[in-house]
């Protein structure tokens, strides 16, 4: 082994325990240096060295509980560690149908201040969807009363094909050009580091954090709006897939040469479930009585009206197919329906879980929980946040590393 790549792992190694004892310290909130060593299995004198390191970056702070205050008259108190809230500032953006919309959240993820920010229309150029974001971005930080460039990093969540870690959109509802480096494009016209994913996936993470995921190591996480989203965690980490294109629920394919999709594919989930798609239906059936409001369409199915009926119990019957399917793949330990559809309990009734139930192979266990989450846009805001700051501690922690070399 040469010299350099004794280095090279040597350097990997430093920086996979650096990283390791901070998200230690991020997922306790709270926590001493000799319960990091224990949880991570690093011996306390490296983690007494890691923290120090971490602490001269600005990423943590030492914290003495106020029971160990009172009781501090007895000996030393016992001082223990967390994130510094104000080491960055850092924001979270869902792209939806009709608006940008960002939350501001200190590093240890407390909201500063949201923003709403009017898109020009449901399909941009990738050009016209940079503006509305500055905008957005702006705004927030006004409504804070800090400066644009007190911001660390940015995370941006999408619905699309999106690879995460080469910030480049395959396709997107959102725009009208496929193949698009809108990772780059952005970082080119705003001055921080931009961290774009599939917007169902950044839901996963606001869930792992902030949600009904927190201490479940296997789940998970079905939206489903104007489209349908799906986020895997898998022993605590987002399953993307080789080209970022994984989990696509959605274009799961349930009605061979069936309804067309937006995604240019016929028979897809989506082309069942989604907002589009159950509208799209009823104005194919209504004739001409246009259908633009969801939640009159489901109204009407509750007071008798059979179009409108039928049109959401096949909707439940194809999701209860897709849904069966996900469990028989994953088997996982939970399972959360999220987006503004749960506001609707056609995907959740219980004759649809039956029909799950019947569908998943059947053994001797119980089956996994279903819950449902019904959680506003800033979930997905909030879940790009959390994502924007796992990339700035990488990138500071990386940098220790560098600078160590």
């Amino acid at each position: 082994m040469s010299g350099n790549t004794r280095i090279s792992l040597a350097n990997e190694q430093r920086e996979s325990g650096r990283q390791q004892v901070f998200d230690a310290i991020r997922q306790a909130g709270r926590i001493a240096r000799i319960d990091i060593a224990r949880q991570t299995n690093v011996s306390p004198a490296t983690v007494t060295a890691i923290t120090s390191e971490l602490m001269a970056a600005g990423l943590i702070e030492e914290f003495t509980p106020e029971g160990e205050r009172t009781a501090s008259k007895r000996g030393r108190p016992r001082v223990a560690l967390k994130v510094r809230g104000d080491a960055h500032l850092i924001a979270g953006i869902k792209i939806s149908d009709r608006f940008a919309t960002v939350i501001l959240v200190d590093f240890e993820g407390n909201t500063i201040s949201e923003h709403d920010e009017p898109l020009p229309g449901p399909v941009m150029s990738p050009e016209e969807i940079l503006p509305p974001i500055e905008r957005a971005l702006h705004g927030a930080c006004a409504a804070a009363g800090r400066n644009f460039g007190d911001i660390s990093g940015v995370g941006i969540g999408l619905a699309g094909l999106v690879n995460a870690n080469e910030g480049f959109v395959h396709w997107s509802p959102s725009l009208d050009t496929r193949n698009v480096e809108l990772g780059k494009m952005l970082e080119e016209a705003l001055p921080f580091p931009i961290f774009l994913d599939n917007d169902a996936n950044l839901v996963a993470k606001a869930e792992q954090l902030f949600g009904l995921g927190r201490n479940k190591s296997d789940f998970i996480v079905i939206t489903i709006e104007q489209g349908v989203g799906m986020g895997i965690v898998i022993d605590n980490q987002i399953y993307r897939g080789e080209r970022g294109c994984g989990a696509e629920f959605g274009h799961t394919k349930v009605q061979l040469e069936g309804a067309l999709c937006r995604c240019g594919q016929r028979g897809c989930l989506e082309a069942y479930v989604g907002d589009y798609a159950l509208l799209r239906e009823a104005n194919i059936r209504s004739g001409d009585q246009p259908q633009e409001d969801l939640a009159l369409l489901y109204q009407r199915s509750k007071t008798g009206d059979a179009m409108a009926k039928s049109i959401f119990d096949r909707a439940g019957r194809m999701f209860a197919m897709g849904l069966a399917n996900v469990i028989n793949i994953f088997d996982p330990e939970l399972v959360i329906l999220s987006g503004e559809q749960m506001a609707f309990d056609f995907l959740y009734a219980d004759e649809v879980l039956e029909r799950v139930k019947a569908s998943v192979v059947q053994v001797d266990a119980a089956l996994p929980e279903i819950e449902v989450h019904k959680w506003g846009a800033l979930m997905w805001a909030q879940g790009a946040a959390a994502y924007a700051m796992e990339g700035v501690t990488a990138l500071t922690i990386r940098s220790l590393t560098a600078n160590a070399a």
